[in-house]
């Protein structure tokens, strides 16, 4: 007799060494490093099904939107909408647009293409796993009335889905035609002050809603600009709770002045441009 020890990805065999009538012992359990193998080479292959959802507002003569690739059956939708959940207020809506026909790998990238968009940021998006704050894409364009036509590319150059949101549709959710037409809406506003101010004014939303993966590139970038050492990269790399480590890096760079807050400021913007939409913070520039 042996036990078969499943793992969400992976499989292992143990050796049992004492059989009751209810029970199965194993008294030096060895779980084989082939299922954590397993579990790592199926994590980057596994076909996952997907929904897309898009938060849109009109601001003037200018539609600005970000749109979220989500595992379906997830607990990342609930993750979008309490991140998205104070721009509801600044003339955002939810669209759940159609879903990818078929399944799409997991980890994958995908270039999100719009013929009429004036700047997509990042040009593309990852899926990433379900316990992964979801990533998004941040794109705008002209309010001149027409269709919203959406594409994501593969990198092997397939389309992996295709939608359109009709005019009409967001101009009856979000803004009179009035205001499609440039009558109204304020422009979307960002945060005022020196770059020390605007950091210390977001760290609450900063440390709730950045994300595991942008916490690590992050830490990497402030070492490689000097705004943090290598024996404070370490220490802050330990730090297993996210939210934890989001507070102690935050909090260090706020301690070292305005120069520091700068690049950290930039760095944020260009590796997640969506989280700094929300948090309404653009780049600055750094004291020389």
């Amino acid at each position: 007799m042996k036990i078969l020890h499943v793992e969400e990805h992976g499989v292992s065999l143990e050796e049992v060494h004492e059989v009751t009538r209810f029970h199965a012992k194993i008294l030096h359990p060895k779980f084989s490093s082939a299922s954590v193998v397993l579990k790592y080479i199926a994590c980057w292959n596994v076909d996952v099904h997907c929904d897309v959802i898009l938060y849109l507002a009109v601001k003037r003569s200018t539609v600005i939107s970000r749109l979220y690739l989500l595992l379906r059956n997830s607990t990342q939708k609930e993750a979008v909408q309490e991140r998205e959940k104070g721009q509801l207020s600044q003339g955002y809506s939810e669209f759940l647009l159609s879903s990818p026909n078929g399944s799409l790998k997991l980890n994958n990238w995908f270039a999100l293409k719009n013929p009429l968009s004036t700047s997509i940021n990042p040009e593309k998006i990852q899926l990433l796993p379900a316990d992964t704050t979801p990533s998004c894409c941040k794109m705008i364009m002209g309010n001149t009335g027409v269709d919203i036509e959406m594409e994501l590319i593969g990198d092997d150059k397939r389309i992996a889905w295709r939608d359109m949101l009709r005019t009409d549709e967001f101009i009856t959710e979000t803004h009179s035609t009035s205001a499609v037409l440039g009558a109204g809406g304020p422009a979307e506003s960002s945060l005022t002050g020196s770059a020390e101010q605007q950091l210390r004014s977001i760290r609450t939303e900063f440390v709730k809603q950045v994300s595991r993966p942008v916490l690590d590139v992050l830490l990497d970038r402030l070492l490689q600009h000097t705004v943090i050492n290598q024996e404070e990269m370490e220490s802050v790399k330990v730090i297993a709770e996210r939210a934890e480590k989001a507070r102690d890096i935050i909090d260090m760079v706020l301690r070292k002045g305005t120069e520091s807050c700068s690049r950290m400021i930039n760095l944020l913007v260009e590796l997640d441009p969506c989280l700094c939409s929300l948090l309404q913070i653009n780049s600055v520039g750094v004291p020389t």
